[in-house]
């Protein structure tokens, strides 16, 4: 039992990450209806865009945990969003109107050439931080073995449930979340009704880098190492996800992050961690087959 839980604890903290990383992929294909395939990078940008920071307050003597952490947050979001900016003007706006090959070509390309800026100008070596968050609470002890609850699997969660409730609230109930709806169901009615289409657009690749930046400050504060090549396998964890908890649904892309995680945790404890990621698109795959649309996904249907 407590082994149970603790990869439960593990579990969840691995899939409040994955689904932060989703709600990206699942606001951007909403909107335009496409996968944002660079949305991974962008998560990568700013978990090297964290250390770097870190880096520079070590050396300036901010060594408060708290401050640390609340600015690294403002200047990896700040940096990110213009990130994500710059992809959908650079790589989507060009091609909104040629066919749908063009812009996943596109989006790969530009995924290709983060990773590959980022392996030229930082390195390719791991880049490790202090831990900045020690200990946690133990909250029991059998047989001498301990289940642990980390001080920072307590913020990730905390911070995870706070975005998803707020990003819900936004799309739900604030003028932009009723025009990024409309131009979800009709970009041309929404442009004939006064709605700018492109600025929409941009803001909400914007708000999908800012969910991949906190991510990445997360995981970063996490494990206190992070490297080129964290974006491709985080990305296509992510997106698989999505499409589980069905693409287009912000709670059903948490809902796809969470299941992923606690397949990874439990499988990795319980059988083969080698396989723990055949375990996962297996699973994807029966849920496809039986449910096309994911779990909270509902099924497109074009009016003629």
């Amino acid at each position: 039992m407590g082994q149970f839980i603790q990869q439960l604890i593990n579990g969840l903290t691995l899939g409040a990450v994955y689904g932060l990383i989703a709600l990206g992929y699942t606001m951007v294909y909403g909107i335009i209806g496409m996968i944002n395939f660079a949305h991974g990078d962008i998560y990568m940008v700013s978990a090297i865009i964290s250390v770097t920071a870190l880096t520079l307050m070590s050396a300036m003597g901010i060594t408060a945990v708290p401050l640390a952490l609340a600015l690294v947050l403002i200047i990896a979001i700040a940096f990110t969003s213009v990130y994500g900016w710059a992809v959908e003007r650079t790589a989507y706006r060009p091609l909104r109107n040629a066919s749908r090959l063009a812009p996943l070509i596109s989006a790969i390309g530009m995924s290709i050439f983060l990773q590959n800026m980022v392996q030229i100008t930082q390195g390719a070596r791991v880049k490790p931080i202090p831990t900045m968050m020690p200990g946690g609470i133990e909250l029991f002890s059998h047989n001498g073995f301990s289940v642990h609850l980390a001080w920072t699997q307590i913020m990730i969660c905390v911070v995870t449930v706070v975005l998803m409730v707020a990003f819900t609230g936004l799309i739900t109930r604030t003028s932009f979340g009723r025009q990024q709806r409309a131009c979800e169901q009709d970009r041309t009615m929404a442009s004939l009704l006064g709605i700018d289409v492109d600025r929409t657009i941009s803001y909400t690749f914007m708000l999908g880098a800012a969910l991949a930046a906190v991510a990445g400050v997360m995981v970063t504060v996490y494990y206190g190492v992070v490297d080129f090549s964290i974006g491709f396998v985080a990305g296509i964890k992510a997106f698989t996800a999505a499409v589980l908890g069905g693409v287009g649904s912000l709670p059903g892309a948490m809902l796809g992050g969470l299941l992923i995680g606690l397949i990874e945790s439990f499988w990795s404890a319980y059988l083969s961690p080698e396989y723990k990621d055949v375990a996962t698109f297996a699973i994807l795959i029966m849920v496809l087959m039986f449910r096309p649309s994911g779990l909270l996904g509902r099924p497109e249907v074009e009016k003629v």
